[in-house]
């Protein structure tokens, strides 16, 4: 992939092909980079145009200045596309990358051709007991990374990834999160309980791990009542990071939401 830097911002962003039709931009989780989407770029590379990026204090995103923050991540986004004359894409989330994906589809609607989400919950209607408890579970995994990003990586990759080969990916990238990063994301709750979901103008695919935690197993199915039209799908034998723990069942999953021939939706 080739490596762009986006004028007037910290976001660093890259691309795999311009000839085809169609775009997909994949966000990654927190304390990651682009690189968790190392299998779906093989993959996809040869069948559609491929963007993705490094968030705001992940990866190469690290030259900031004062003001800049997790909040302005769709405005960025958005200055992508217009900068590499993208009007629409689909739109791929993982974890905190699909909190970022729903916030971006509530902001620029238009520019959507489809939307999938995976290890999070609905950001337009998130549960306040479920807020506290994540919240605390946080402070307890930011309490780690104080101490030592070592020690954090070692218990997050647990958390994030269920498969050893996973595992070890995450951690490789996890270890190599600054600590000063973790005020970037301060804002994170600005986009929570905003804004009143609308009709969609495009198909919502949702989902999680067998193994994620069972409060994310919770959040899509409280996320599935409330917009039954959606596609909900568990992937067997995988955690937190779907992508990362099946990739060739996340692949094909993606591939078949993409083109309408997913028979579980």
């Amino acid at each position: 992939m080739k490596q762009y830097k986006l004028d007037k911002s910290p976001i660093v962003y890259y691309i795999s092909g311009r000839e085809r039709a169609e775009w997909v931009l994949f966000i990654h989780a927190a304390f990651v980079n682009h690189n968790m989407f190392r299998s779906q770029i093989k993959y996809f590379k040869n069948k559609y145009n491929i963007l993705t990026f490094d968030i705001i204090g992940h990866g190469k995103s690290t030259e900031t200045k004062k003001g800049d923050s997790i909040n302005k991540m769709s405005m960025w986004i958005n200055d992508i596309l217009k900068k590499e004359k993208i009007e629409k894409i689909h739109i791929v989330g993982i974890s905190l990358g699909a909190v970022l994906a729903q916030d971006f589809a509530n902001r620029y609607p238009e520019i959507v051709q489809s939307l999938a989400c995976f290890g999070a919950y609905d950001i337009n209607n998130f549960n306040i007991k479920m807020q506290k408890e994540n919240s605390a579970s946080q402070k307890l995994m930011m309490l780690k990374a104080i101490f030592s990003i070592k020690w954090f990586a070692k218990s997050n990759r647990k958390i994030s990834a269920y498969t050893l080969q996973a595992q070890k990916e995450f951690y490789e990238m996890n270890v190599q999160f600054s600590k000063k990063s973790f005020m970037y994301l301060s804002s994170l709750g600005s986009m929570i309980n905003v804004c009143q979901t609308k009709q969609r103008m495009y198909p919502l695919l949702i989902g999680c791990g067998q193994y994620d935690i069972p409060m994310e197993r919770i959040a899509v199915e409280s996320w599935k009542k409330n917009e039954p039209e959606c596609c909900l799908i568990i992937f067997d034998g995988a955690g937190h990071c779907v992508n990362m723990d099946t990739p060739n069942q996340f692949n094909a999953a993606i591939e078949e939401f993409w083109t309408g021939r997913n028979s579980k939706c």
